[in-house]
């Protein structure tokens, strides 16, 4: 990271942002009702959560995309999941508390994630948070989603800026290989989904086991960036 703050910081959504492991969990489990089978507990979604109808499916129905019955099963996840894409899903305890700590000192903020744009734009809308992102980048948005750093240098376009100039924080080894194919400085969330990977072999720029990190990032920087312009 520059020695001075990051002109903008930059999120993934599903796992960083947002918790929406129960709606995903929700949509996952009306389709096992579908198929006669009783509901799985929401936490054994979890850690698919990022890895969107693949993921949660595997998971539900233990079927991979080459299986005959997933192009059907994977269009009633999706659309329950549009209908109930709000029902449960949360901002992570403390990022309220960050975006306005970064209002409040001018850095703008956006969303760089794979979700779909007709999903994405709806859940940021739900939450309140379409009007304050300084961008929404998704994954239909660019030619290439992440781990491909398209999305990224995108954001950092829409902004005006340099991706070296951005800060990316993601809850997968794939935003943190976006990142670092953008040139982008990235922070690892550790209280997201994480994926299979140990966060350990991630090599993001920054490991925050709790958005307290971010917080103490965050003032980090900018006394930094105080201490520069003196």
């Amino acid at each position: 990271m520059n020695a001075t703050s990051p002109s903008a910081w930059l999120f993934d959504l599903d796992g960083t942002l947002v918790d929406t492991a129960p709606d995903l969990g929700h949509a996952a489990n009306l389709v096992r009702g579908e198929c006669g089978l009783r509901p799985l507990p929401l936490s054994d979604y979890r850690a698919a959560a990022s890895s969107g109808a693949r993921g949660l499916l595997g998971i539900a129905l233990g079927m991979a995309p080459e299986h005959t019955d997933y192009a059907a099963h994977r269009d009633s996840f999706l659309a329950h999941y549009r209908i109930h894409l709000a029902r449960d899903s949360h901002l992570f305890p403390g990022i309220a508390e960050l975006l306005l700590a970064l209002d409040l000192r001018a850095i703008r903020w956006g969303v760089v994630t794979n979700k779909p744009g007709w999903l994405t734009l709806p859940l940021m809308k739900a939450l309140g948070l379409d009007v304050r992102a300084a961008c929404i980048v998704s994954g239909d948005s660019a030619p290439r989603p992440k781990p491909a750093p398209d999305p990224l240098l995108l954001a950092a376009s829409q902004l005006h800026l340099r991706a070296a100039d951005c800060l990316y924080v993601g809850d997968d080894l794939r935003d943190i290989e976006s990142a670092r194919a953008a040139g982008m400085p990235s922070v690892a969330a550790g209280w997201g989904y994480l994926g299979t990977t140990p966060i350990r072999d991630w090599q993001a720029d920054h490991v925050a086991p709790h958005v307290t990190d971010l917080h103490a990032l965050l003032a980090a920087s900018s006394a930094a960036t105080s201490a520069y312009s003196a």
